[in-house]
């Protein structure tokens, strides 16, 4: 028997598309494939895909012809967990306090004369801010406490955050505004730590509802800065290839404000922000005043913004060590051997939000990295499905870092898709193998192919400001499974990078219901495409992050392009 051609597939038949892509590799990320060898494009949608030449004799007088010259036609990049709305605003307003290679910080003096060179450029009294120290990449291995903060200056309050973003530091002057005491009652689910000693607060908030104490003082994001914050990280991202993102913290508890929102939707209308945008909105706004009347629910808006899911925070973050564990860590926690971390969302305000959420017809995107906090998750899951039924809910797990195979047996068996942060085996293995999990437990960060021999649908994300936006370095994490130290974490794990492929592109789409509008190059999706200068699935796996984006297409129409 002969095996069947690969027929070419088109769609409005007797128009001419306004595009062609030819002499290039396509992949297709779909799960049949056509053979494809080029791609025509007419408005925002795909017309055919098939055979170049077929697809060259459907051009018309006005068809432009693009000549891909042998790089890769891929179906648009999605960064499905990271923080778009606010990355632009820590820019423009935020000194980087990261260490190298991403920034200037190796000991505290250093992060104290920037901060102090800061200060010297501001008007007194005004607030100082910075982002992205990492007390283990510094040499003393430590948060910076308030003394130290007070010697870039006590004359400005001076609040600096973590590079998790889950802690934060105050100065004696932003403490004294926040009214934070010894006295100070700590909220639930965050932690004001004092110095042992005096007992007075050292400066160091964990989590937000200790942070928001501090940042319910900072000056108002304003709707212009919110504004040329959306352009810049718009620029940013269409260079790591972005077509689709997911931002991860809008109208938080505490720091969020509904004008995020508005801010989107002006940024799209404007022209600021070509990327479609999916909305990970607090669950406690997203529900209204009284906890069970949503205005909205997930799907709500168009294919360029709309409504995602509702946000949950169950813990916090390992490397900070507020992760919620179901053993101790490794190194202990300030000498306490017994110190497992703990919720930021206790289990029955938890299985409370997410059984609103679930009975209101919301998606849900739980963040946990610790196993007890992805424990609580899939409790609180499996208690709404029980109580509601509901087919297809495609709830979440962010991070899902530290994830146990019986933990992943359950997620197949409730059809709970995580986004796992992969690229957490670079930026932090080392470390987690050495300070935080041990060896044992280290090799396990990030699950992936256990949770694909499962049949689990999933998706990396770089959790950017956190690491840089960059879907090709998430794959390059996931296929490689590398550290910084150069030691492969868990080879078991590993993905192969098809299978990483996939998770930044068609199962991104699935895991936000837009599979059938995006995510794969098929006839009649959305002409979104990133254009590479190399094939990722042929080049060494170790090079994969060091691909050049070329070109990226939006709705048809090129909106980055490489100099």
């Amino acid at each position: 028997m002969k095996a069947k051609k690969a027929k070419t597939k088109t769609a409005r038949e007797g128009l001419f598309p306004d595009v062609l892509y030819l002499n290039g590799t396509i992949l297709t990320m779909a799960e049949t494939p056509c053979g494809a060898e080029a791609v025509a494009t007419l408005g925002d949608k795909i017309v055919a895909v098939g055979k170049k030449a077929i697809i060259r004799k459907m051009a018309g007088p006005a068809t432009k012809v693009v000549d891909l010259a042998g790089k890769t036609l891929v179906s648009g990049l999605n960064e499905p967990h990271n923080h778009f709305g606010v990355y632009g605003i820590y820019a423009l307003r935020m000194v980087n306090l990261q260490s190298p290679p991403l920034g200037p910080v190796t000991k505290i003096k250093d992060l104290i004369e920037v901060l102090k060179e800061k200060a010297g450029k501001t008007p007194k009294g005004e607030w100082v801010g910075g982002r992205g120290y990492d007390d283990t990449l510094m040499a003393e291995k430590k948060h910076p406490t308030r003394q130290d903060l007070d010697q870039a200056s006590t004359l400005h309050p001076i609040f600096i955050t973590h590079v998790s973003g889950h802690l934060s530091v105050a100065n004696s002057k932003a403490l004294e505004i926040a009214g934070i005491t010894k006295d100070t009652v700590e909220p639930a689910g965050g932690v004001i730590r004092k110095d042992p000693n005096t007992l007075e607060p050292d400066g160091v908030l964990e989590e937000m509802p200790a942070q928001a104490l501090v940042f319910r003082h900072l000056p108002p994001v304003t709707m212009d800065l919110r504004l040329e914050g959306m352009g810049l990280a718009a620029r940013d991202y269409l260079q790591a290839g972005v077509t689709s993102c997911s931002d991860a913290g809008v109208v938080f508890p505490g720091v969020g404000n509904p004008s995020e929102i508005l801010a989107y939707q002006r940024a799209i209308k404007e022209g600021l922000v070509p990327i479609r945008i999916t909305m990970m909105v607090g669950v406690e706004y997203l529900l209204g005043p009284d906890g069970r009347s949503p205005s909205f629910v997930t799907g709500f808006g168009d294919d360029c913004l709309k409504i995602g899911p509702a946000k949950i925070i169950v813990d916090g973050s390992i490397q900070g060590y507020t992760g919620w564990l179901s053993t101790p860590y490794y190194v202990p926690f300030r000498g306490d051997s017994s110190y497992r971390g703990y919720p930021v969302t206790a289990p029955e305000k938890l299985n409370r939000l997410v059984l609103e959420a679930h009975k209101a017809g919301c998606q849900i995107a739980a963040h946990g990295n610790g196993d007890a906090a992805i424990d609580a998750i899939l409790d609180a899951y499996e208690l709404a499905h029980k109580k509601f039924p509901r087919p297809d809910s495609r709830h979440r797990i962010e991070h899902c870092q530290m994830a146990r195979e019986d933990q992943l047996d359950r997620m197949a068996e409730l059809g709970v898709s995580p986004s796992f942060f992969a690229s957490h085996t670079y930026y932090w293995g080392d470390r987690h193998k050495s300070i935080f999990m041990g060896p044992e437990r280290a090799v396990r960060i990030s699950p992936l192919k256990t949770a694909l021999k499962r049949g689990i649908r999933f998706t990396l994300h770089s959790d950017c400001p956190v690491t840089p936006v960059s879907p090709l370095f998430c794959v390059f994490a996931a296929v490689n499974r590398m550290t910084r130290n150069g030691e492969v974490l868990g080879p078991e794990f590993r993905l192969t990078p098809e299978e990483a492929l996939r998770a930044v592109t068609i199962d991104a789409a699935w895991q936000t219901f837009d599979e059938k509008i995006k995510g794969s190059i098929e006839v009649g999706k959305l002409a979104d495409f990133t254009i590479l200068a190399e094939n990722p699935l042929s080049v060494p796996p170790e090079r994969i992050k060091d691909i050049g984006v070329r070109e990226v297409i939006i709705a048809g129409k090129s909106v980055y392009k490489a100099d």
